[in-house]
């Protein structure tokens, strides 16, 4: 069989390890492609016509519709831990593999930046920064921020990247740590010393708030108005999971109203964000690029994995972390 493998909205892949891309090309066409996040599944079925591999990035979506009009497709490898961009019955229906990065692969990188972003919001580090570099050292005193040690911190997803959260903020920085997620245990949240409790709870006794959780059609805009106003006054947020878990528009008010004290966002519900983005008329929000991932240690694995899952797919071999595993493909 000739391999065509297209590697799809990922701005990284290749381009810091190009040894993944030499080793791709070991097995046959190599070739980018990027599309609007939102392209019909049509469309983008006949812009990948012969590719019968690809490596995606969280975008575009791979519907229903894409795959009846696809082509022969063995594999679609996301460059990333979520998968809720591919329909995976229309997948199983035609006999594609879907793979992704094992969790522990971002996990320590994700958590880091989560709480970096969170910091430079909280001490005001960008506006202090611009300030110096305006030559107006002098007007130092303007930027008086809050610290993070010993705040109550709720942590909304508390699976992989929110427990590392958790270990940060309650080791590092002497946190109480509330934890809601309805799919862990308590005894499971206790073991990264949060306690359980309600959404409510959460909302109501927070002092910061960092979002951790995956994207379901349950979860899809969980912080909205309502939400924002159980909040407590002069609330921090943190978003390095999706950007579709808040309301922007609630966001926005609650800026504007100063009920939310500061933001930091690395992602967006609409991505790429651009300069006009309403986020960024305010000085307390940070917004980062969808680069929780980027450390060099991070995408290293991740792209050495997607090589992987070509590699084994190839051989007829099932890939670590098959989220939809059967296939006429395999072998075993």
């Amino acid at each position: 069989m000739e391999y065509r493998i297209a590697i799809i909205n990922s701005s990284s892949y290749g381009k810091i390890f190009p040894n993944h891309i030499e080793r791709l090309k070991k097995i046959g066409l190599v070739k980018h492609f990027t599309v609007d996040q939102q392209i019909d599944g049509k469309e983008l079925a006949e812009l990948l016509h012969g590719y019968n591999i690809i490596i995606s990035s969280v975008t575009p979506f791979f519907t229903k519709k894409f795959f009846e009009y696809k082509d022969e497709l063995i594999l679609i490898a996301r460059h990333g831990i979520g998968y809720n961009n591919i329909d995976l019955e229309a997948a199983k229906k035609h006999d594609t593999v879907v793979t992704i990065v094992p969790a522990l692969v971002e996990r320590d990188a994700v958590a880091e930046n989560n709480i970096t972003n969170l910091l430079a919001v909280m001490r005001k580090t960008k506006q202090s920064n611009d300030r110096v570099k305006a030559n107006r050292w002098e007007d130092r005193a303007q930027f008086v921020g809050h610290t993070l040690f010993n705040k109550t911190v709720g942590i909304i997803g508390i699976g992989n990247t929110g427990s590392c959260v958790c270990e940060i903020v309650r080791n590092g920085f002497r946190c109480n740590v509330l934890a809601y997620d309805p799919y862990k245990s308590k005894m499971y949240i206790e073991r990264y010393g949060a306690k359980k409790v309600g959404f409510e709870e959460l909302l109501q006794k927070s002092d910061v708030i960092c979002l951790c959780a995956n994207l379901t059609k349950e979860n899809y805009h969980m912080i909205s108005h309502d939400e924002v106003m159980k909040m407590k006054d002069n609330v921090y947020i943190s978003n390095c999971a999706r950007g579709a878990l808040v309301d922007e528009k609630a966001i926005i008010s609650a800026l504007r109203s100063g009920k939310i004290a500061g933001f930091a966002t690395d992602v967006l519900e609409e991505e790429p964000g651009r300069s006009d983005h309403p986020y960024l008329e305010f000085d307390n929000v940070i917004m980062t690029p969808h680069t929780s991932a980027y450390t060099m240690e991070c995408l290293e694995e991740m792209g050495e994995k997607c090589v992987r899952d070509v590699e084994m797919i190839i051989d007829g071999k099932l890939p670590e972390r098959a989220v939809q595993a059967i296939s006429v493909y395999i072998k075993e």
